[in-house]
């Protein structure tokens, strides 16, 4: 690696102060939260920002909590390894915790954040279809003031999202989901563990517990698309339906069709779209069967 270029280091004290230093300074800024994305950027790939703007001193940033009205909030500066250990997230929404828990090493995990990886917006990022499967809304604050945008409707490309140069992403929200709700999350890499999704799919749904049907279904693809994605048609395979292993694989079959994978030096567009179909079919019917025992066990499932 080589040595980065001199540049400006500011560490603001409130969101205020960050958002007016980028209006002085101007384009070339970058932000800094866990910095594993950016560090890599400058040591490996060649970017020089102008200068940098860390986050860390600013409260409230921070931390995962539970709200009155059964939401539950992320601050961007919350770790990946917080998410993944996180008692509440665990019993909550197993998967997410799950999601958390493929990000690199537990090195990396220590360092890299919820909203460092939501702002970097790398379409294989493991956390993002599990968010987006719980209908979560970023909350982004800028000069003009906060707004707060569904977590789908907040990639743009890759390494584009729908903020503005002066804008802050502050939290991720979950919102209450009902009692019946259920989910999974799997990756597939050649390696178990510290490899970039080749495909990533995230589905959560109400299952009742009488007839196994499935309402509320959302679908959500990384890995295959210039951003995440929803199989709507997917969904709508399975929306209102009783769960069967061939009702699992007409979904499958749906997200295959819907995503727009490419060829690369990791895989092929037809290997990627295989491995939709099948892994979407074992997603949907481990989250009717119940979380795992461990994460082993999850992470040793080979499709």
């Amino acid at each position: 690696m080589k040595r980065t270029e001199p540049l400006e280091m500011y560490q603001p004290a409130s969101l205020q102060e960050a958002s007016r230093l980028l209006k002085e300074n101007g384009p070339g800024g970058r932000f800094l939260a866990g910095g594993t994305d950016l560090v890599i950027a400058m040591k490996e790939k060649g970017l020089i920002p102008k200068y940098v703007v860390d986050l860390k001193r600013i409260a409230g940033l921070a931390g995962i909590r539970e709200n009155g009205d059964g939401a539950i909030s992320l601050g961007a500066l919350t770790t990946m390894r917080e998410v993944e250990v996180s008692p509440l997230i665990r019993n909550k929404y197993p998967f997410l915790a799950q999601s958390a828990a493929e990000v690199g090493s537990i090195q990396i995990r220590n360092r890299a954040t919820v909203g460092g990886n939501m702002a970097n917006a790398t379409p294989s990022a493991d956390v993002a279809p599990a968010l987006i499967a719980l209908s979560a809304t970023a909350k982004i604050v800028g000069a003009s003031g906060a707004r707060a945008v569904p977590l789908e409707d907040f990639f743009r490309g890759p390494g584009q999202t729908v903020m503005s140069s002066d804008e802050i992403l502050t939290e991720i929200t979950i919102p209450k989901t009902a009692a019946r709700l259920v989910g999974e999350y799997i990756k597939f890499s050649p390696r178990e563990m510290m490899d970039l999704a080749y495909v990533g799919v995230a589905v959560a749904y109400n299952l009742s517990e009488k007839d196994k049907r499935c309402t509320g279904v959302k679908i959500v693809l990384g890995a295959v698309a210039p951003t995440p994605i929803r199989a709507k048609k997917a969904e709508a395979a399975l929306e209102g339906q009783a769960l069967t292993e061939a009702l699992a694989e007409k979904a499958g079959a749906a997200a295959a069709e819907e995503s727009k994978p490419i060829s690369d030096v990791r895989s092929s567009a037809d290997y990627r779209r295989a491995m939709v179909g099948a892994m979407t079919k074992r997603a949907i019917l481990n989250a009717a069967a119940g979380p795992a025992k461990s994460w082993v066990e999850r992470r040793d499932r080979r499709y």
